[in-house]
């Protein structure tokens, strides 16, 4: 008789990587000699989206339709966070390519995949800490080149992460820039930036989704970014009874903004 208990056989499931960040979550963490330690260390995790097992959001995860393409340069340990929402991206947007970003040796694909002419590279980040490269609000149609795939490029760790990042890699300072400007306050309540207008890595690409021509799909991101922060917070035991709010109609928000998206893309 097996006499484990059941969340005991929940840890067990082979992982099977489906996109680009869960394959760099595993070689990340063999890369590691010691279990990453996150709050609620002792929370039995889904090995993909890293929820609690109960809370597990795996099964709603489905493929947009998207002409866009994402590049996720990630800060060291970043990808092994249960909160990182930059793998919400790349469960929703197909082309999807995720890097762990090194000073002294960046990637070679990642550099390669820079400077390859079949994409129209934009680096998403905030215009004042940008100094002599072309800025964009918006990407306009006129400006998209026909023969060419916009490619998102978003530096994925904390807020002085991801500064360091960009001032650390010469690469960064030769791509044209799409700035975000929105007063919209963070709902990333699970970790907060220096300031109330930064936002989670989801967060701001769905915004650039949006300012890129792909606003139902922006708003589908934001639809799976809300049902990540309340599956999250319900598996930790952030929740007061009085204030929950039945995680279905999470599962609804989002489905329906998923579909929004879809029938636009026929």
């Amino acid at each position: 008789m097996d006499t484990r208990k059941p969340q005991q056989v929940a840890s067990l499931v082979d992982f099977k990587p489906v996109h680009a960040v869960h394959r760099l979550y595993a070689y990340r963490k063999s890369l590691s000699t010691k279990a990453f330690s996150a709050r609620g260390k002792k929370l039995i995790r889904c090995p993909l989206c890293l929820l609690g097992t109960q809370f597990c959001t795996c099964a709603h995860r489905k493929p947009l339709s998207s002409d866009i393409s994402v590049m996720l340069i990630m800060y060291d340990d970043e990808v092994l966070k249960p909160t990182n929402s930059g793998r919400l991206i790349a469960d929703l947007i197909p082309d999807t390519h995720a890097y762990l970003w090194s000073r002294t040796q960046p990637n070679q694909a990642m550099l390669a995949q820079l400077v390859d002419p079949q994409y129209q590279v934009y680096l998403v980040f905030p215009e004042q800490y940008v100094e002599q490269q072309v800025v964009f609000n918006r990407i306009e149609k006129q400006a998209q080149q026909s023969d060419k795939k916009v490619l998102l490029v978003f530096l994925d760790g904390s807020w002085r992460q991801a500064i360091k990042m960009f001032r650390k890699s010469p690469y960064l300072h030769q791509l044209k820039v799409l700035s975000i400007s929105s007063s919209k306050l963070a709902t990333y309540a699970l970790r907060k930036g220096s300031h109330d207008f930064q936002l989670g890595t989801a967060e701001v690409a769905a915004l650039a989704l949006d300012a890129a021509g792909e606003p139902l799909n922006g708003h589908a991101l934001t639809a799976w970014f809300d049902l990540f922060v309340e599956s999250s917070l319900l598996g930790r035991n952030r929740r007061l009874k009085s204030t929950i709010v039945p995680i279905s109609e999470y599962v609804d928000q989002f489905n329906l903004a998923y579909n929004q998206a879809k029938s636009s893309n026929k």
